[in-house]
């Protein structure tokens, strides 16, 4: 029999070590897809990471589409290069520079995409813990995106999540009911490699903080 003490006492290293470089190394993927399909258990075995995230109220309140149709992909890609070219009008200079520079989704590149919505509905009007922060409901989706990112990242596979969007029209594209609010767009596909460096680093557009500008004792103190 497998007492709790050895089932949730001190934690294997290897498995430690494992979890710890699964995010480090968890990277934002644009270029390096190759296009290879992903293996169906494959999968299966992301979208249950991302299934098994917690859950204000036990509500469960996210939906995964799945899509592969070549004319979606380019729909949506075309969707979003018009978006990217609206916020490069808005940058001058040496931002605007750098922006040109950077590749923002690898929607076709990937073959495979996966919309995350949000089901505010989710869980009956009344889910515990959302009385005093609604927000918790869609805080809840975003812990099952980065369930997904880590699985995914775990089997070797990228993942880049595009925000260059109108959510009316992806609501539309993937036919999302109007309760339902897609939260993101993830490319997901198999890689030649991920980055050691994050293209947003590696372009100059923003660089990573310190762990102690973030870190407050006690209370919130201006930096």
């Amino acid at each position: 029999m497998i007492t709790t003490k050895k089932a949730f006492g001190t934690p294997n290293v290897g498995t430690v070590r494992d979890l710890y470089g699964t995010i480090f190394r968890r990277r934002d993927t644009r270029r390096e897809f190759t296009g290879a399909p992903v293996a169906p258990d494959v999968l299966e075995r992301i979208l249950m990471a991302a299934h098994a995230a917690p859950s204000v109220g036990m509500s469960q309140p996210w939906d995964f589409v799945v899509v592969r149709s070549p004319r979606t992909l380019v729909s949506f890609r075309n969707h979003v290069t018009q978006e990217r070219d609206a916020f490069a009008r808005m940058l001058t200079g040496e931002r605007a520079e750098k922006f040109s520079r950077i590749k923002i989704e690898g929607i076709c590149e990937s073959r495979l995409g996966i919309v995350v919505g949000y089901d505010s509905t989710r869980g009956g009007p009344k889910v515990l813990g959302r009385h005093a922060i609604d927000d918790a409901g869609l805080y809840s989706v975003v812990c099952a995106i980065q369930n997904l990112w880590l699985a995914a990242t775990a089997e070797g596979l990228g993942v880049g999540w595009v925000s260059f969007y109108r959510e009316p029209f992806l609501r539309s594209l993937v036919g999302m009911p109007d309760h339902v609010r897609p939260v993101a767009w993830l490319c997901v596909g198999c890689v030649a490699e991920l980055p050691d460096v994050p293209d947003l680093e590696r372009y100059g557009w923003r660089d990573r903080s310190t762990l102690q500008s973030v870190v407050h004792e006690e209370r919130y103190t201006p930096r």
